[in-house]
């Protein structure tokens, strides 16, 4: 058996959701009991359970008649150390994709679409039954793999947070985030609901929904604006950021707003909000840094960038 065959694959999985129900509610019953008494559809669910765990055996088949493999749960990926070699399988959303990705160092990453007919899986371009095709390609470096610029915020205390999709930066809460921003020569204090700072990954995500809605509003004020958003390349080594419902006052401007930083630039923030005050990546809120009064974080382009086979 050649070197390229022992190459370990590491499945990352996720709980359904009717796993955390019964997480949450102790038992299927009394999950049942509880989304019956919305007038919700419970047995939506149990499909979408079973959809799964078959995708699951389908791929866990696979993996165990190829060899070396190990399985974790998303909830463990913050620390998990992957090894060098390592081929990464993920298998769920396209959630679950953007959230493995920010935790590799160049290893390459397979999508698996657990159930096409629910999931379009923009990153999620194979099936379990691919991977027997797959994984040898992949293990020989035999197969496509699309670059992923990802973004990073930097702490003035030295801790890192990378986003794939996105970076927010603002209040774990309903609160108004307070900050000085500045890019270039632009520098303004801002009160606002905290700022979102996407990839071209994530341009197609919550950037477009918070673009469209802008563009909506202002349409509704007479504005002949229309669709002038476009999303960008994946793997363009830019950012944009956006600010959410940016408010104006005495202590508070509103014309640094929107912006693109470049791969050479920094966006720096500085904390004035002495408690809340946070910044995560990818819709993934349990894993955040604290940024509160007094502490800067500078946001650019990352040097690590993400590698999705296609």
């Amino acid at each position: 058996m050649d070197a390229a065959a022992e190459r370990k694959v590491v499945l990352v999985t996720r709980r359904t959701r009717l796993e955390e129900l019964v997480a949450r509610y102790h038992t299927v019953t009394q999950a049942k009991f509880y989304i019956e008494h919305l007038a919700a559809d419970f047995s939506d669910y149990v499909r979408e359970h079973e959809a799964y765990q078959e995708a699951r055996r389908a791929t866990l088949a696979i993996l165990e008649s190829r060899g070396r493999h190990q399985v974790i749960e998303r909830n463990f990926l913050p620390n998990f150390v992957f090894g060098d070699s390592d081929i990464v399988v993920a298998l769920g959303q396209d959630g679950l994709v953007a959230n493995t990705m920010k935790y590799l160092d160049g290893q390459p990453l397979v999508g698996v679409n657990p159930e096409p007919a629910r999931f379009d899986g923009v990153l999620l371009p194979f099936q379990p039954v691919d991977l027997a095709r797959i994984l040898p390609e992949v293990e020989k470096e035999r197969r496509q793999a699309q670059t992923v610029t990802m973004a990073e915020a930097v702490l003035s205390d030295g801790q890192r947070l990378l986003g794939v999709n996105d970076l927010f930066i603002g209040p774990r809460t309903h609160l108004s985030a307070h900050y000085e921003i500045e890019l270039g020569d632009q520098r303004e204090r801002q009160s606002s609901s905290g700022i979102i700072v996407s990839t071209g990954l994530g341009s197609s995500a919550w950037m477009r929904s918070i673009v469209t809605g802008s563009l909506a509003i202002a349409g509704a004020y007479g504005s002949k604006l229309g669709d002038a958003y476009r999303a960008w390349a994946w793997d363009e080594r830019i950012l944009q950021f956006a600010v959410r419902e940016p408010f104006p006052s005495r202590t508070s401007q509103t014309s640094l707003v929107l912006g693109r930083v470049g791969a050479n630039e920094k966006l720096t923030l500085r904390s004035l909000m002495p408690e809340s005050g946070v910044i995560f990546s990818d819709g993934i809120e349990a894993d955040y840094l604290g940024f509160s009064s007094g502490m800067v974080a500078r946001i650019g382009v990352a040097d690590r960038s993400g590698r999705l086979v296609v």
